[in-house]
């Protein structure tokens, strides 16, 4: 599953100008789609939202964004072999220093050289966290709408990739439509509803004559 911009922001709670800021600055960028000029959409994986994650983590317990770069340039020299340190390791912090546990786990790197430690970051809870707020975004809603005194049910798909919302009418076989905003979609789908409607009404009318 990929995700957008405007998933991002909601999962993490960073605003639309950090993830742009630090897309363009090469601090996190996207590793499924980059943008490339007017129009195009930033793509996130699940791997990147950890990482976005923990950055935003660092920065709540007091740790600049200048230290974080500063702690993951000095794991990249290091520790070469990892990727992308902040979805891989452990961090520790006392909002003065990063501390990083090793995959042993016998081992604590302090990444600036001062600092005691405070503040235990552990991935799994993270990621256990995320997972709920990609399923809670992805989660299904329903709806009734009335088109011409009759109610039908419908469900609203979140779009994480386009942004905004697919909704469909079950009761009626391919009549879907979409919008950016809730209220957006549930008005689409009332006029593809109507749409839908007067096409089967046409058939009907076809089917007598012949």
């Amino acid at each position: 599953m990929n995700f957008n911009t405007k998933a991002v922001s909601r999962i993490i709670g960073l605003s639309n100008r950090q993830i742009d800021y630090w897309d363009r600055t090469h601090f996190i960028k996207p590793s499924v789609s980059e943008a490339s000029g007017y129009g195009s959409v930033r793509l996130y994986s699940f791997n990147d939202l950890i990482q976005l994650k923990v950055a935003k983590t660092l920065m709540d317990k007091g740790v600049s964004l200048q230290k974080i770069r500063k702690a993951l340039n000095y794991l990249k020299k290091n520790m070469p072999e990892i990727e992308k340190p902040l979805s891989d390791l452990r961090f520790l912090t006392d909002g003065e220093t990063i501390f990083v546990l090793t995959k042993d786990r016998k081992t604590i790197i302090d990444t600036l050289k001062n600092g005691q430690l405070v503040f235990a970051i552990a991935l799994g809870e993270i990621i256990e966290g995320l997972k709920g707020k990609v399923s809670a975004l992805q989660r299904e809603r329903k709806y009734e709408v009335t088109v011409r005194g009759k109610k039908y049910p419908v469900i609203l798909h979140p779009d994480t990739e386009d942004s905004g919302y697919w909704i469909e009418c079950p009761s009626l076989p391919g009549c879907a439509s979409q919008g950016e905003t809730v209220e957006e979609a549930l008005e689409m789908i009332k006029d593809a509803i109507k749409g839908h409607l007067e096409v089967l009404e046409e058939e009907k009318k076809v089917r007598k004559v012949s």
